[in-house]
């Protein structure tokens, strides 16, 4: 299933497999002057084309390499003869079959391989400059867009919530911190944060600001109870109230578990 947005001429689409009428798990792509940023799951990538149509689609951008960002590349490449380009990083894991745990095939299903382009610098549409922003942190080869004249930044999965309580095991919350430093620094004035979960945030500098600061005075205390002789699991219950639901459906791949590992090895500043 697919709903799709305007905002300020961009057009968010939000796409989602769906399981007796009710979406899965939602996520967006958008698309600025025929430039397209993600292409969500497999199961929607047919509906994705066929939207598409018309639409004076000329490329597209994956901003990292999991599935539920890269699913319409292939459909997308066949139908419009469009150059895909990505991360170089990313470029060999996109070309091949990933490993899915079984949340991950029934949210967003294997995407088919495709050969897309290293991307670095910037890309140009005919109305916009969009610069490479290296943000690491979620996963490795992980980029961030930002139309510096608009204020527009695309974060990808750098950013989706302020004060997150679950994570995935590869990622880095220190890493996204200093990712999400590097774009305030890169940004202007105005800050528009268009994110993968479907959120646009209007006051993107207010929104990283706060984020920053919840994450930072988090791994303060969290460090300071493991110094005081507290386990992981004592912390887990103290501060988050116990495990999140999600790492049962998960198969503990997002869990509270792997955020406080993660702020126990941040650095703190």
């Amino acid at each position: 299933m697919i709903e799709t947005h305007e905002y300020e001429g961009i057009i968010q689409i939000k796409m989602s497999r769906e399981l007796n009428g009710s979406p899965v798990y939602w996520v967006a792509a958008y698309l600025v002057d025929g430039l397209l940023i993600d292409t969500g799951c497999s199961d929607t990538s047919g509906e994705l084309a066929s939207f598409l149509t018309w639409k004076n689609l000329r490329m597209a951008v994956n901003t990292h390499y999991h599935e539920d960002h890269i699913g319409g590349n292939h459909d997308i490449m066949q139908k419009f003869g469009i150059d895909v380009f990505a991360h170089p990083d990313t470029v060999p894991l996109i070309a091949q079959k990933p490993t899915l745990y079984p949340y991950q095939e029934i949210a967003w299903g294997y995407p088919v391989p495709t050969t897309v382009r290293p991307i670095s610098g910037s890309i140009h549409t005919a109305l916009h400059e969009f610069h490479i922003i290296e943000t690491p942190g979620h996963c490795a080869g992980h980029i961030a867009l930002m139309e510096m004249t608009k204020g527009w930044c695309f974060t990808g999965d750098i950013f989706a919530r302020g004060n997150p309580k679950f994570i995935r095991p590869e990622e880095n919350i220190g890493e996204i911190i200093k990712s999400c430093r590097l774009i305030l620094r890169e940004a202007g004035e105005r800050l528009v944060l268009f994110t993968s979960v479907g959120k646009i945030i209007e006051d993107g500098r207010n929104a990283l600001t706060s984020f920053i600061e919840y994450i930072s005075n988090l791994a303060e205390k969290v460090q300071a109870m493991a110094r005081n002789a507290r386990t992981i699991e004592e912390i887990i219950n103290d501060e988050f109230g116990g495990e999140h639901d999600f790492a049962k459906f998960t198969d503990a791949q997002f869990s509270t578990r792997n955020l406080v590992r993660s702020l126990l090895e941040m650095k703190l500043q």
